[in-house]
């Protein structure tokens, strides 16, 4: 009798797509790409990129940057936002004045 391993393993390709799917469906934000995956005991973290906000011009667009965990069967463990910022602005550090 064959023995139950668990659900299929997702390479990180996949697991960077299924996140983007994921987030999308829960957000309905426009996803602008996985920034990084990374492997865990559980699956998979994956940082996806967001558009939050539309304006005219695009340079004043507001992305968002969540992370979103799924397992090795592609199911979605937790996502949540960690970053909002504006399109152009540099990495977290501090602000001139600020």
């Amino acid at each position: 009798m064959a023995q139950d391993t668990g659900p299929p393993e997702i390479s990180a390709a996949e697991a960077a797509a299924t996140a983007i799917a994921h987030l999308e469906d829960l957000t309905s934000k426009e996803a602008q790409g996985a920034t990084s995956v990374e492997p865990t005991d559980a699956g998979w973290v994956v940082e996806v990129e967001v558009l939050e906000d539309r304006r005219i011009p695009s340079s004043a667009d507001m992305l968002a940057t969540y992370e979103v965990e799924i397992d090795m069967g592609g199911n979605l463990l937790a996502y949540r936002r960690t970053r909002r910022y504006g399109r152009g602005s540099t990495d977290v550090g501090t602000r001139a004045g600020a």
